[in-house]
């Protein structure tokens, strides 16, 4: 029996996790390597076939690493929760008109769930990841704070982790610089693993192509949505688009129209087929409305707040005032934001510590 006791490790095969994993069997913990398999990329029909962090080559590259240092490894299968959860629901997302966040769907519902799942069968009594954030127990809470590399800082995409799962993860990297961990793999001798490019696309969409992966996915797509209007936040009808579903807020290129000056999507409508288009200013708003809330560093706000606001990944945040209604948020921004992306993540800070974090369902003017 190793000294620390037992954890499983989420193994991609790429820098983080392998770093992650030889780091805890170094501290004396017993480690259990684990690569999950979440998508079929011969089914996906896009230009890359097999890229990405559960491709055949990242599964072998982690496998590789487990048996150099002693690792036991395991492949977790778990392709069909995902196709059915995340899958479903990033095309139902663009075909009601939102913007979806696949992965903090996907490590909320799907890759947390299997691996506590799974360290319960192997009676492990924690899980590690190599996200860069970090998780502390104060107050009867178990809070989620940044990565100390604020470059790296995934805490955004965590913020759906429940209690319950959060008291069994750990982040041995959130105390680390990226350059720091370079240096680790570098000293363990994984000159290849550094130079290797980190992927920021969406999974199982290898090649970016959302619009692509739609129109494989759903049989007659473009014949269904075909036709429809571009018109301006007054009405006026400037032209025919594409189908509403191939367009994003805050979207400029791409639109295929001339009008003598530029255009950005403000807002889709799915159930007329329209697309309203208008001046980049239009896109400002100064507040939101926030669903399905998974609360934090507090369990309730019962009072007006203020905090710093991210409505996507790589954002540094809006000061603003929140306000808990029930399992809705309110937050009023101290200055325009540009861009409100219904179906996107809005995540909550007091400081470094997440508050919170919930579904961007609307924006609105005060």
């Amino acid at each position: 029996m190793s000294k620390q006791g037992k954890i499983l490790v989420a193994m991609s095969g790429g820098l983080d996790s392998t770093v992650t994993a030889v780091m805890l069997r170094e501290q004396g913990y017993e480690v259990v390597g684990v690569t999950m398999k979440t998508w079929d990329y011969a089914s996906s029909g896009g230009s890359k076939k097999e890229t990405g962090c559960c491709s055949l080559d990242s599964i072998n590259d982690a496998r590789s690493i487990t048996v150099k240092h002693g690792i036991h490894h395991m492949i977790l299968d778990i392709r069909n929760e995902f196709g059915d959860f995340v899958i479903d629901n990033f095309v139902g997302e663009y075909l009601s008109g939102r913007t979806p966040n696949p992965c903090v769907l996907c490590n909320t519902h799907i890759k947390w769930e299997a691996l506590l799942k799974r360290a319960v069968q192997l009676d492990c009594e924690f899980i590690a990841t190599g996200h860069y954030a970090q998780v502390r127990h104060e107050n009867n809470r178990y809070v989620i704070s940044k990565g100390l590399d604020e470059n790296k800082d995934q805490s955004y995409v965590l913020w759906g982790l429940t209690q319950e799962s959060l008291s069994h993860t750990r982040f041995p990297l959130g105390k680390f610089r990226k350059s720091e961990i370079r240096q680790m793999a570098l000293d363990m001798g994984y000159t290849e693993l550094v130079k290797k490019s980190e992927s920021y696309e969406i999974c199982f969409v290898p090649d970016n192509d959302y619009r692509g992966f739609l129109k494989r996915r759903v049989n007659g797509l473009e014949e269904k949505v075909e036709g429809g209007n571009f018109v301006t936040t007054s009405g006026k009808i400037l032209g025919k688009h594409r189908g509403y579903p191939f367009y994003t807020i805050g979207q400029r290129k791409g639109l295929e129209i001339a009008v003598g000056e530029p255009l950005y999507v403000i807002e889709i409508k799915p159930e007329t087929n329209t697309v309203v288009l208008g001046k980049e200013e239009e896109l400002n708003r100064k507040g939101m409305w926030v669903r399905g809330l998974n609360m934090g560093k507090y369990a309730n706000i019962n009072h007006p707040m203020d905090a710093i606001t991210k409505i996507r990944y790589k954002n540094a945040g809006t000061h603003s005032v929140i306000q808990q209604e029930d399992n809705k948020m309110k937050v009023i921004f101290n200055d325009n934001v540009k861009a409100i992306a219904p179906g996107q993540s809005a995540v909550f800070y007091d400081g470094d510590d997440v508050i919170g974090g919930g579904w961007i369902e609307s924006s609105f003017d005060v």
